[in-house]
C-alpha cells in the first residue's frame, strides 16, 4: 500500500457508498459497493486473496468512495459509475446479448413489427423470442388473424392486404377508435396465452361454416387452426400457468461466477442466458450488480415475475426491480431455480479450463513480460511498424494490446507527411511524436510498454522523441528479426541489450502475436494506400478528371474495370458531367491491365 492508500483506509466511514478503485494513470479499474465502507474497502488490503482479486488489488494505486444514505442507493450509483467509467475489471455484459420481440406500435393506426431494441414509451412488446424465425412465424401467423395496419407508413391507395380482408384500411377510410383498441386486446390475449381460446373460437367457426357447406371457408379456418398449433404449440417444457418469468441461478468456484437466466414466455421456456465473469464481491451481491446491468443496458424487458435465489437480498431486490420478485422456497418454482444454478455449474466447470488457459495467454504473459524486463506489469502495450516499396506510398501503423488481447479501437494508421520516401528513422520519429502529442492533448491513457517492430537505431529514435521532446518516460522495447523473418530477440535498455526469454514461454508468444498484429495491419494499410495509387494514376491525363474526380470515382466504382465497363448512365450517377464521361469513354477504349479489386492490388 501506498500512503495515499493508508491515509484514505484510516478515514473510511462506517457507511454504505460506493468506491472507485484506480491504476497508476488514474483509470477507473473496478466500481463496487457496500454496506459499510470501512470494512468493504478495506477487505481488499487485507488477508490473502485468489488470483483475480489479487491482480486486481495489485493494480490499485488510489480509491474514491462516494457515501450515501442506504444500500439501495449504493446499488443504484455502482450501476451509474459502471456505466459511466465502464472499468475493465467489472462485469461485462455483451452487446449482442439481444432478443427480437414482437411489438405494437403506439401510433393512431398501430402496426405490428419486430425489433430487437426496447421502447416502452413508443409501444407494447412481447417476447423475448428464442430466435427471429419464431418471431417472424408468430407475426406472420397474427398478420392472417387480425386487420391491423400492415404499411410502414400510410399509402394514398388500398393496397392488397385490404382486398384479401387483412387490413382495415386507413388509408382510404376512417376507422374507429375503437376497433383498434378492441384487437390490440385481442392480440394481448393472445400473446399472453389465450391462442387457445382462439383456436376453440375458429373451430366453432369451421363447424358452422361446413355445416352451411361453406367449406372454403370452413378450409381457411381449418388453416388457420393448423397454423396455431404449428407456430404456437410446437414446445413441449410447459409450466402449469402461463406467467413469463425470468429464472436465476448461479455458481462460483475460483473466483468466477457463472450466471444462468431461463427465459419463461406463456409457460413454455424459450431461451437460456449464459453469462461468466471474474467475482470480486459476494455472489449474492454480485448478481443484484448483474441484475440492474441485465435489465438496464443489456435492454432486456421485465417479465411479470423474477425468480431468484433465496440468498439474495430480497429488499434490495425488489426496490431494483420493478416487477415480481419471489425468492422461492419450496415447489416447481423452487426446482426451476435449482435448476438454473446446477446448469450455471455445470457450464462454469466446463469452461475454467478455457479460461484459465486464456489468462496464462493474456495477462500471464503481461506478468512473465514484465518480470523478465524488470518493469511494472505492461498491461496496456502499443507497437509500431512501417511499411513501403521502394519508398513508394510509405506509411506506418500503431496498434494496441490491452491485458495481451489486441484492442482495435485504439488502432491508428499513419500517411507519412514530413519524413522522406526512404526514411525509416524519420518516419518512425514522426509517427511517435504525432501519438504521443494527442494522447497527451486528449488525455488518453499513456501505455506501460511501447515496442518498435526494429532495433536499436529505431528504439533510439523513439526515446529521443518521447524523452527528450515530450518528457514521458515509458519503457520502450524493440523486437528483432532473423534470416526467415521471426521475431528472435527481445531489446531493452539504454543501451539496448538482448532480454532473454524461453521461446516457448508465453511472453514471447505474446511478444510474437504483436509483432504480427503490428506488421499485418501496416501491410494491410500500404496495399490499400498502393491500391488506391494504382487506380488513381490510371486516371491521369483525361481531360476534365482532377483530384476531386479521381476521388468520386474511386468511391463509386471501386476498380479500373468497373469504371471500363461503365455506361454514359451510370457515369453521371457516379456525377460526372457529359463532356467527362465521353473523354472516359474515349479513354477506356484503349486496353487495360489493372482490373484488380483494390484489395488485390
Amino acid at each position: 500500500m501506498n500512503e495515499i492508500i493508508e491515509h484514505k483506509l484510516s478515514i473510511l466511514p462506517e457507511l454504505p457508498g460506493c468506491y472507485l478503485m484506480k491504476d497508476r494513470q488514474g483509470t477507473v479499474i473496478y466500481v463496487g459497493k457496500a454496506k459499510v465502507l470501512k470494512n468493504r474497502v478495506r477487505s481488499y488490503f487485507t488477508g490473502s486473496h485468489d488470483g483475480k482479486t489479487q491482480r486486481l488489488v495489485g493494480e490499485i494505486e488510489d480509491f474514491e468512495y462516494i457515501v450515501t444514505n442506504s444500500e439501495i442507493e449504493a446499488l443504484i450509483l455502482e450501476l451509474n459509475m459502471i456505466k459511466k467509467y465502464d472499468p475493465k475489471y467489472n462485469i461485462m455484459l455483451k452487446d449482442d446479448k439481444t432478443y427480437p420481440y414482437l411489438k405494437i406500435t403506439n401510433e393512431r393506426h398501430p402496426k405490428l413489427i419486430i425489433t430487437r431494441k426496447v421502447n416502452k414509451k413508443s409501444g407494447k412488446y412481447f417476447g423475448p423470442y428464442p430466435n427471429a424465425t419464431a418471431a417472424h412465424e408468430t407475426k406472420k401467423l397474427l398478420d392472417r388473424l387480425y386487420p391491423y395496419r400492415k404499411c410502414q407508413s400510410i399509402p394514398t391507395r388500398a393496397c392488397l392486404y385490404y382486398h384479401i380482408g387483412q387490413c382495415l384500411a386507413p388509408c382510404i377510410k376512417e376507422v374507429p377508435a375503437e376497433a383498434y383498441t378492441e384487437m390490440i386486446a385481442d392480440i394481448t390475449r393472445f400473446l399472453n396465452g389465450g391462442y387457445k381460446e382462439v383456436k376453440k373460437e375458429l373451430q366453432q367457426k369451421m363447424n358452422e361454416a361446413a355445416e352451411e357447406l361453406d367449406f372454403e371457408r370452413a378450409k381457411e379456418y381449418r388453416d388457420q387452426i393448423t397454423n396455431i398449433e404449428t407456430v404456437m404449440e410446437k414446445q413441449n417444457m410447459n409450466a402449469n400457468d402461463f406467467t413469463d418469468r425470468d429464472i436465476f441461478g448461479y455458481a462460483v468456484d475460483k473466483g468466477w461466477m457463472c450466471v444462468q437466466v431461463f427465459f419463461v414466455r406463456q409457460g413454455k421456456m424459450i431461451e437460456r442466458d449464459v453469462s461468466i465473469f471474474p467475482a470480486y464481491q459476494d455472489p449474492e451481491e454480485e448478481l443484484l450488480t448483474y441484475l440492474g446491468r441485465f435489465y438496464g443496458e443489456a435492454h432486456h424487458l421485465l417479465p411479470k415475475e423474477v425468480l431468484l435465489p433465496e440468498t439474495v437480498d430480497f429488499a434490495l431486490a425488489d426496490q431494483l426491480l420493478d416487477t415480481n420478485v419471489l425468492l422461492p422456497q419450496r415447489g416447481k418454482k423452487k426446482d426451476l431455480v435449482k435448476l438454473a444454478a446446477k446448469n450455471a455449474s455445470i457450464a462454469l466447470n466446463a469452461k475454467f479450463q478455457i479460461i484459465e488457459r486464456q489468462e496464462e495467454r493474456t495477462i500471464g504473459a503481461c506478468e512473465e513480460l514484465g518480470e523478465a524486463m524488470n518493469i511494472s506489469t505492461p498491461l496496456r502495450i502499443e507497437a509500431f511498424d512501417n511499411s513501403h516499396t521502394h519508398g513508394v506510398e510509405p506509411v506506418s501503423a500503431m496498434i494496441s494490446f490491452v491485458d495481451g488481447r489486441p484492442n482495435r479501437k485504439d488502432y491508428r494508421k499513419y500517411k507519412t507527411k514530413t519524413a522522406a520516401a526512404h526514411d525509416d528513422y524519420g518516419a518512425m520519429r514522426e509517427v511517435v511524436r504525432r501519438r504521443y502529442t494527442r494522447v497527451l492533448k486528449d488525455q488518453l491513457p499513456l501505455p506501460d510498454l511501447i515496442v518498435i517492430d526494429g532495433g536499436k537505431g529505431q528504439m533510439e529514435i523513439a526515446r529521443e522523441v518521447l524523452e527528450d521532446e515530450l518528457g514521458l518516460s515509458i519503457p520502450i522495447a524493440g523486437l528483432a528479426k532473423d534470416d526467415k523473418h521471426n521475431t528472435a530477440q527481445l531489446l531493452y535498455g539504454h543501451p539496448p541489450e538482448i532480454v532473454p526469454l524461453k521461446k516457448t514461454s508465453e511472453a514471447f508468444y505474446l511478444l510474437q502475436r504483436v509483432q504480427d498484429e503490428v506488421h499485418r495491419f501496416a501491410i494491410t494499410f500500404h496495399r490499400q494506400r498502393r491500391g488506391a495509387s494504382s487506380l488513381t494514376s490510371s486516371l491521369d491525363g483525361i481531360e476534365g478528371v482532377g483530384p476531386k474526380r479521381k476521388q468520386q470515382l474511386l468511391k463509386h466504382f471501386k476498380t479500373v474495370k468497373a469504371i471500363r465497363e461503365a455506361t454514359p448512365e451510370q457515369l453521371k450517377e457516379a456525377g460526372m458531367p457529359k463532356k467527362v464521361a465521353d473523354e472516359l469513354l474515349a479513354h477506356f477504349q484503349q486496353p487495360e491491365t489493372s482490373e484488380k479489386p483494390l484489395a488485390e492490388q
